[in-house]
């Protein structure tokens, strides 16, 4: 006797829903290991700048940086330091590190440790006790269209310095030449050099701001970082608030840090 068609229509929309409910479960179980990486990540996410006491306000913000090594050194884009400081006018180098209170981040002084211009990378000594310190990854297993993360401050001086978290993958491994931070550094030895060392960096498909350079991008599941923001290259109108977005957006592997942390230690 042939089954009621109800129950038969019944039992047909059960089975399609539960086979396309597998591809949706495993999104989800690949995306699981975010929350947990970030938790690793996020208390090592600094942001840099520099501090005045006369000024209002005291402390101003250039870009991210986050904790390496032993937990007093900070990584950030080199360009972050272009400005020099205002030395005469008490202006000094300056992080502000995240703190149980989560309200009341805790300023410490910084000094340049180690410098490598030509991949856009800085390595600052922080006084006080070690902060907690990310993993470094490894960068020369990264590809393309692996998932990525990145945590930074973007707009830091606007909304505040509260770190933010921002997915994305990896576009492309991209041969490029890194300009220089400014026209007065572009002298024809090196323009000659950009030529002839380009640098593959990883190209990015994520949504970064002004403030996310030195921000760190690490493996969504285990947190370990694999590069560190540099500049994007952008063209449109400007945001009058957040400033021009990144329609293209480089990382420096982090097997580039690694040297540089080296040198930084005492």
């Amino acid at each position: 006797m042939p089954g009621h068609p109800f129950r038969t229509q019944s039992a047909i929309v059960f089975v399609l829903a539960a086979l396309l409910a597998i591809p949706l479960l495993g999104i989800h179980e690949s995306r699981a290991g975010l929350p947990e990486a970030l938790q690793r990540v996020k208390p090592s996410v600094v942001a840099v700048g520099t501090f005045q006491k006369t000024r209002s306000p005291p402390f101003v913000f250039r870009g991210t940086g986050f904790v390496v090594d032993d937990g007093t050194l900070v990584a950030t884009a080199a360009h972050v330091m272009s400005e020099p400081l205002k030395s005469q006018d008490g202006e000094v180098l300056a992080i502000l590190a995240p703190t149980a209170s989560k309200e009341n981040p805790e300023l410490r002084p910084a000094t340049v440790a180690s410098v490598d211009k030509e991949r856009d990378l800085a390595v600052l000594r922080i006084g006080g006790a070690p902060l907690p310190a990310v993993t470094l990854g490894n960068s020369d297993a990264v590809r393309e269209g692996q998932s990525i993360a990145l945590t930074g401050f973007p707009i830091g001086q606007v909304l505040g310095f509260h770190a933010i978290t921002h997915r994305g993958i990896v576009a492309s491994l991209t041969p490029v030449a890194i300009p220089a931070a400014n026209a007065n550094q572009l002298t024809p030895r090196a323009i000659e050099q950009l030529r002839a060392t380009p640098v593959t960096l990883f190209q990015l498909d994520a949504t970064v701001y002004a403030g996310h350079s030195g921000s760190p991008v690490y493996d969504e599941d285990d947190g370990k970082v694999l590069g560190v923001i540099t500049m994007g290259f952008s063209r449109g109108a400007k945001d009058p608030i957040a400033g021009q977005v990144s329609r293209i957006t480089f990382a420096v592997p982090s097997r580039f840090l690694r040297d540089l942390i080296v040198k930084a230690r005492p």
